[in-house]
């Protein structure tokens, strides 16, 4: 009788273990699929315990500077763009092609100068054969960052209708997120990190990869796969996925040499960081392929500079930014000085 109890006893806590384990299964699962945006922030006025350490002072004298009635300097736009191009020829040398890049040729890794890769027919197959900005150039160009201050910023369609649209780092466009950032995509780039941790570095299954690419179009994916040697193969199987799929988004890669030249550049502009942010590397090759740029999202600090409410630090997530390797204030101070200069327009208010 107590080996029957025993044993029945023993069948019912498996049995109950085995429905926990599938209830939290599905629950983590769920909560996977089903992502959740941040909770707005903007409707109610901040306490002073919101409002980051220093941070009302300093907004207060971006204010100052951001104020002043913005008309675009076509002498300084000229001169910065002229100089920005001579030392370093986005036109030409910021994506590697079959032209630039031939077979046997010896990258340097701009993250990581000691590490080098000679060009193989395996890499050199899938560089793309045209330079996609050669003999280019456009009116208007969107630079958008993914700072929470475009949130409710209803910036959507002020965005999308540049005649050229360039996105940060796989954002989200859809559920909702439109109306603020807009859908228009034109170039878009890729930490690979993002493949690594949302895809598994592609050595699986491949399908979830390419369905996100969709709302992308056909779009240029910009890849730093030459910048350390980490990011060389997951890029390289990234390219080999969208060829085998079929998928109409047009994978490219960033030249190291033209990041190592543009990092110089900014280096005799006075800033002193480890790394550029993707961000100031693409309002960069904008101010040479555009006639007019405008960024949108560039905002470093945790409280919105009109009503001083807190801010997530992404539209689409709160997770902190890795300030080990991105200045963020300081590049953001040159981009304000970019403005005030008339060389480009940044875009800090509501487009309501």
């Amino acid at each position: 009788m107590r080996g029957q109890l025993s044993k029945s006893l023993m069948i019912t806590v498996l049995f109950l273990g085995s429905l926990m384990t599938t209830l939290i299964w599905y629950m983590s699962v769920g909560k996977h699929v089903e992502p959740q945006r941040p909770a707005s922030q903007k409707k109610h006025a901040p306490k002073p315990s919101e409002i980051c350490k220093g941070c009302k002072e300093i907004i207060s004298k971006v204010q100052e500077r951001y104020n002043q009635t913005w008309k675009k300097q076509e002498d300084n736009y000229l001169k910065f763009r002229t100089n920005l191009s001579v030392k370093c020829n986005g036109f030409d040398k910021a994506i590697i092609t079959k032209n630039n890049t031939p077979v046997g040729l010896k990258l340097v890794y701009d993250g990581e100068k000691k590490r080098t890769l000679q060009v193989n027919k395996d890499f050199f197959n899938i560089f793309t054969k045209e330079n996609p900005f050669s003999n280019k150039k456009w009116d208007t160009c969107s630079v958008v960052g993914n700072g929470g201050i475009l949130s409710e910023s209803s910036c959507g369609k002020m965005i999308d209708s540049a005649d050229f649209v360039i996105r940060c780092n796989l954002p989200p466009l859809e559920n909702g997120y439109e109306k603020d950032v807009g859908i228009k995509t034109s170039l878009v780039t890729a930490n690979p990190s993002i493949f690594t941790q949302r895809y598994g570095s592609l050595v699986g299954r491949r399908l979830p990869f390419v369905e996100s690419l969709h709302k992308y179009g056909n779009s240029l994916l910009l890849l730093p796969a030459f910048s350390f040697g980490i990011n060389t193969a997951v890029c390289q199987r990234v390219a080999y996925t969208i060829e085998d799929f079929k998928s109409p988004i047009r994978p490219v890669f960033f030249n190291p040499q033209y990041l190592d030249s543009l990092a110089q550049f900014w280096r005799s502009e006075g800033l002193k960081e480890r790394r550029l942010s993707t961000g100031l590397i693409m309002a960069s090759m904008a101010l040479e392929l555009c006639e007019n740029v405008h960024l949108y999202g560039f905002w470093p600090f945790s409280n919105h500079p009109y009503g001083f409410y807190t801010l997530t630090n992404h539209y689409y997530d709160d997770k902190p930014a890795k300030t080990s390797f991105h200045a963020m204030p300081a590049e953001f101070d040159r981009l304000l000085q970019l403005h005030t200069e008339g060389v480009l327009r940044l875009h800090l208010e509501d487009c309501k």
